[in-house]
């Protein structure tokens, strides 16, 4: 299963069709795969073996998908690392992986300068930029000069060997770098185009940046049924329902924010967006008050993930979203999970502990980090670290992370709880709430607000609103702070360790 050939199949059966289009670039899937191979023989004069570690620093961009399908096509492993990184929480993951190979952008450059002498490993020669010259890189199109863009010699790939390395957001601690070999991606493609009830003539919009697993869960599907790939950078809500209503999208894959940036957009209507078939809200759960207004205008189009880069999903499919909506569904095909408790022992439905799972989707493992690996999948179970329940169907519910949990008391309260009672309030856009330090409880409930456009609620009217409204004692809200952002990860997901740090 070397899913390397899925370009080489479209390019000769579906060569017309759109397959990437980011901005203003629209390529079909002849002239991707053209450009793949160009790049993936170039590699290979570069001297770029099976197995070489090949690292990119890239905003969104279409250079990133090439460089990615160009390594699968020879075997070598793709190592997409965020641009946000700064000095050694850089080089350490450049160095990590192995990479023989960086790729990055002019605006970025300056940043890897300053960490060059970390990596002593890497040749000079070794260092390119996309979209502009810098001193000290070479112009990532000379690795296309003179190269053909006929497919590379035949390589032989097994099914188990490695494709990409995806370094984990570190919200928890260190970034990990999860292996994914050419199997688990084959996988990917039909799992997911199951999941999202796709078809060769879907056409897919991706909202969030493409370094991180949640891309694949669309863009794999889309190569492999030759449908249209579409993605972008650092687009808003009125972006999106722009993008969506000229490119008659049908398929979105998104984070919570850009749901509810949509939902505030001037130019939301369900006329704009009625091409939709499917939208799929994942990296966090979507508050229940946002599901419920997605629902009501555009019906019969939600879906919700949950899973891990390591390898376990679940999916809240659109015609159980009625009946289950607090849910985030039941695992994918051939995937199992289960709730146990701090011994590992299985609870029954409705007692929340660690959430596990297995199926063919594992991860390999931590790169180089055999104990880490073996600390995480444990008979072969994956222990993702989120705590929740299954009803008496067997639908997942997520709580809260294990480690965002607050005790108070002795008492554990889950943020989350709070979090859905806060955002009914007419003037709270999004909330985030956190445990800070108590010497009487030991912990307490903090909530971090961002309003509604031009509304006037005060911290005080919003911290008495909740605090009649929680369900116990022990969930009243110490203080309210209201915000003009939230700190995120690159996948979105709000750092509630920084909002602690920042407003305590």
């Amino acid at each position: 299963m070397n899913i390397g050939r899925l370009l080489n199949r479209h390019a000769k059966f579906r060569c017309k069709h759109p397959a990437l289009i980011f901005g203003d670039q629209r390529l079909t899937f002849e002239s991707l795969n053209s450009r793949v191979n160009q790049l993936a023989n170039g590699f290979l004069k570069l001297g770029i073996q099976k197995g070489d570690k090949v690292a990119t620093v890239l905003n969104n961009c279409i250079e990133l998908l090439e460089v990615f399908w160009a390594a699968a096509k020879i075997g070598a492993v793709a190592v997409p690392l965020s641009p946000l990184l700064r000095g050694k929480g850089l080089s350490s993951l450049i160095r990590d992986s192995d990479a023989v190979l960086v790729i990055t952008e002019s605006e970025a450059a300056g940043i890897l300068n300053a960490v060059k002498p970390d990596l002593s490993h890497i040749r000079s020669e070794r260092y390119y930029t996309v979209a502009g010259e810098h001193p000290g890189y070479m112009d990532y199109q000379t690795l296309k000069v003179g190269s053909k863009d006929i497919e590379p010699e035949e390589i032989e790939i097994l099914q188990n060997d490695p494709v990409n390395i995806i370094y984990s957001s570190g919200t928890t601690g260190l970034p990990k770098g999860i292996v994914h070999t050419h199997y688990i991606r084959g996988l990917y493609c039909s799992t997911f185009a199951l999941s999202w009830r796709m078809r060769p003539e879907s056409i897919c919009l991706h909202t969030g940046s493409v370094i991180f697993n949640g891309a694949f869960m669309l863009m794999m599907p889309a190569m492999y049924l030759g449908s249209t790939f579409i993605f972008g950078r650092h687009l808003d809500g009125p972006q999106l329902v722009e993008i969506v209503e000229k490119e008659k999208i049908t398929h979105v894959t998104t984070v919570p924010a850009q749901i509810i940036a949509m939902l505030n957009a001037p130019n939301f209507s369900p006329k704009a967006l009625s091409s939709i078939e499917a939208i799929c809200c994942m990296g966090a759960p979507l508050h229940k008050k946002h599901k419920e207004m997605w629902n009501r205008r555009l019906p019969g189009t939600y879906y919700e993930a949950y899973g891990l880069t390591e390898g376990f999903f679940t999916v809240l499919d659109k015609y159980d979203y009625e009946k289950k909506p607090e849910s985030v569904g039941c695992p994918t095909p051939f995937s199992d999970i289960k709730i146990v408790d701090s011994q590992g022992k299985e609870l029954p439905a409705g007692k929340v502990g660690e959430i596990i799972g297995r199926g063919p989707l594992a991860m390999a493992g931590y790169y180089k980090q055999s104990e880490l690996t073996r600390q995480t999948i444990i008979n072969g179970w994956i222990y993702s670290g989120d705590l929740g329940f299954t009803d008496d169907e067997g639908f997942l519910h997520l709580v809260d992370r294990k480690k965002d949990m607050i005790i108070s008391g002795g008492i554990n309260v889950y943020p989350r709880d709070i979090e859905e009672v806060l955002i009914k309030h007419p003037s709270v856009r999004e909330v985030a709430v956190y445990g800070v330090p108590s010497e009487k409880w030991g912990e307490t409930p903090v909530a971090a607000v961002i309003l509604q456009q031009e509304a006037t609620a005060s911290p005080q009217e919003l911290l008495e609103w909740v605090n009649e409204r929680v369900a116990a004692r022990f969930q009243k809200v110490k203080e309210v702070v209201i915000i003009d952002e939230f700190p995120r990860t690159a996948t979105g997901k709000v750092l509630k360790r920084t909002l602690r740090d920042m407003y305590g």
